[in-house]
């Protein structure tokens, strides 16, 4: 078993594993407001990316990223640190492997909410991951919610939507589809999914079905 630091403990897991949560959708779906509002009051792990790029004005390191230097990363490249990692205009992002190995074994959720092609990679990297498309009502109303943040101009607007039209056809991909056309709708479908993995009999262990028999 590891720690948070990815380093070996000779603690026992307590129970069955977590489950392996990976949110994602187009850029203005609403992932942030969503995961804050399902995961209020929740004990979870909520996994931190490394990136290389510089930290934005707001950003606090260590809770929005773990901000790292090139050579760092490609490091954990090398050492296979990552579950999924990319590069985008110039930097790396990526999601360390160990924190998340050591909350699964201790029993604890672990959410990651990642870009899609990341959430593909996450799927070839490990067979427990649930893969969960946050879907928005339609283009025009991403379209509107995107030119409201007003944090980017026109034609950054058009090949974040250019993208979501690519994204959204890849949805089939996913194991659930939650529609975001309405938050307390969409957060009550995130905890039905939760309690839905939770139950399925593959996290029935044999020593687990013996106790019960016998008790």
């Amino acid at each position: 078993m590891t720690d948070d630091n990815g380093q070996r403990s000779s603690a026992a897991p307590a129970g069955p594993r977590g489950l392996l949560i990976v949110m994602t959708g187009a850029s203005g779906v609403g992932k942030g407001t969503l995961r804050e509002q399902w995961l209020a009051e929740q004990d979870v792990f909520y996994s931190v990316s490394w990136t290389t790029r510089t930290p934005r004005p707001g950003e606090r390191p260590g809770q929005d990223y773990h901000f790292v230097d090139a050579e760092h990363f490609l490091t954990g490249i090398g050492k296979d640190g990552f579950l999924e990692h990319a590069e985008f205009a110039g930097n790396h992002y990526g999601t360390p492997r160990g924190p998340i190995e050591a909350a699964l074994e201790r029993g604890q959720d672990v959410v990651l909410e990642i870009e899609v092609k990341g959430a593909m990679q996450v799927r070839q990297a490990t067979s427990e991951a649930i893969l969960v498309f946050i879907m928005p009502p339609s283009l025009t109303e991403l379209r509107r919610r995107l030119e409201g943040r007003a944090t980017e101009n026109p034609e950054q607007i058009e090949r974040r939507l250019n993208r979501a039209h690519e994204e959204i056809l890849e949805a089939h991909a996913f194991d659930y589809v939650v529609l975001n056309d309405d938050l307390t709708r969409a957060v009550a479908d995130m905890h039905a999914i939760q309690r839905a993995e939770r139950a399925r009999s593959s996290r029935i262990s044999p020593d687990e079905l013996s106790r019960i028999v016998e008790s």
